[in-house]
């Protein structure tokens, strides 16, 4: 009797085993021909820039993927990103931190290798397929993004130029989002200018060459908006964030899938503290962002640029009509402020505003700022400004954060996948700001064919064939 029973035993023992085998085996070949990367980042206790505690393996394990719904902003440098990310990292959900410099590089190089046949040519001799480019520009992204700050619900990249390659982000991180940052061209370029902050490529002794530079970026970067839909990218307007950052925040936080916090609207009580927002002292926006959303810069390129320049405004930056914006409104009327921000501007007025000592001891020993490359702004290392909040332990992980962090957890809902849409979504999606912006062409005569594109002009317009 007992030998059967062996025998059963070892019948099953042995079926066990070959299961096994096949199972491991049939992992071994899925690494080979069906993997994608995946990283997995030790991130700190407390704040991830703790590299000795990371070392020791002192925290969390993340691991992500290509289906990490990571989300991206980007725009013209001197658009408002920089705002943005701000408000985001307000958000005890979300986490941008300061600008990496190297992700719009290493996109930039990326691209160079797949506009050159010949060193496709070569890579794909060497084994260097565009599978496997893609897989380690993957692994790259998610590894920096992931690495150089705090651990979040979602994780936020903000480097302004990344967006040239959105597509190309799309098609890497297919559950991505992307928030376009739109601002007035004269803007943007009056600001590059005046606080001198180069960018590559960008004559700072010309506006008609920022204005015309201005005008081909966001036109490569709107485009691929358009292109992937509003499922995926969400065109903000710097402005209407300015006039009316309650509605609008309340907009890019639904098209996150991220569930509403008040504190994203006082962005400039978080600086500095442990689970808030960390900036660098040598972005050149960080003095602004320190402040509660005002109205101060809005209009102040107005009567600054030169008098043949704004002649030949429509003619020099094209985008400007393409987006909303009058060119021959100075100034133009983009809206009617929340009582909110009226405060908030009455208040710095008034100096009535006072920034805490530490912040004023990190700004005042900020870069003055240099040549920029892809977007980035200023030069050098990036550091961040000192942690302000009291309840802070030394490694910077403190009873609030913890909460904060976790309640986020809990909160937030599961994100959306992918997603169409076209363009005539795209549109219905920014019509609110498109409308504000357009006010001003109701109440002046201008050239008709300088108003708002529609679909049709636009669809006509993504059909011309890019020299860019």
């Amino acid at each position: 009797m007992r030998w059967p029973g062996r025998r059963a035993a070892l019948v099953l023992s042995g079926l066990a085993c070959l299961l096994a085998v096949l199972y491991v085996g049939q992992q071994s070949l899925e690494c080979h021909t069906g993997s994608r990367a995946r990283v997995s980042v030790r991130l700190s206790p407390g704040l991830s820039h703790n590299r000795s505690a990371a070392a020791h393996g002192g925290g969390p394990l993340l691991e992500l993927d290509e289906q990490a719904e990571l989300v991206f902003v980007g725009g013209v440098p001197r658009s408002g990103t920089t705002l943005m990310r701000a408000m985001l990292d307000a958000h005890p959900a979300v986490r941008c931190g300061e600008e990496t410099r190297v992700v719009p590089r290493l996109l930039a190089m990326r691209e160079a290798w797949a506009r050159s046949e010949r060193e496709r040519v070569r890579l794909d001799e060497a084994g260097v397929t565009e599978r496997v480019l893609d897989d380690a520009v993957r692994a790259f992204i998610l590894q920096i993004i992931a690495g150089h700050g705090e651990p979040a619900q979602r994780l936020c990249n903000k480097d302004p130029f990344a967006l040239k390659s959105l597509v190309y982000l799309g098609r890497l991180f297919p559950r991505a989002r992307f928030l376009l940052m739109l601002r007035d061209g004269r803007a943007s370029v009056h600001s590059m200018i005046s606080r001198k902050v180069t960018i590559a490529g960008f004559d700072l002794s010309s506006y008609r060459d920022c204005l015309s530079k201005w005008s081909r970026a966001i036109e490569i970067m709107y485009t691929q908006c358009v292109a992937v839909g509003s499922l995926r990218c969400l065109p903000v307007y710097y402005e209407q964030l300015v006039l009316q950052p309650e509605a609008v925040l309340r907009r890019v936080l639904r098209f996150l899938d991220v569930p509403w916090d008040d504190v994203v609207l006082r962005h400039e009580d978080m600086v500095g503290k442990a689970g808030g927002i960390s900036l660098s002292k040598v972005e050149r926006s960080t003095d602004q962002v320190v402040k509660p959303v005002n109205l101060e810069a809005l209009t102040q390129w107005v009567g600054r640029i030169p008098e043949d320049v704004v002649r030949d405004m429509a003619h020099v930056a094209p985008m400007l009509s393409r987006l909303g914006y009058d060119p021959y409104a100075n100034p133009p009327n983009y809206g009617s402020p929340d009582p909110r921000v009226l405060e908030n501007t009455r208040r710095i007025k008034n100096g009535e505003f006072r920034l805490p000592q530490s912040l004023k001891r990190a700004l005042s020993h900020s870069d003055p700022g240099g040549a920029a490359t892809n977007g980035s702004e200023g030069r050098g290392t990036p550091q961040t400004l000192p942690q302000l909040d009291a309840a802070s332990t030394v490694d910077g992980s403190s009873a609030r954060w913890k909460a904060r962090r976790q309640n986020a957890f809990k909160e937030t809902p599961g994100g959306g996948g992918a997603g169409g849409g076209g363009e005539e979504a795209l549109w219905q999606a920014s019509r609110d700001e498109r409308e504000g912006l357009s006010q001003s062409r109701r109440e002046r005569r201008i050239d008709p064919n300088l108003r708002a594109p529609t679909v049709s002009q636009e669809k006509r317009a993504l059909a011309k064939p890019s020299d860019h």
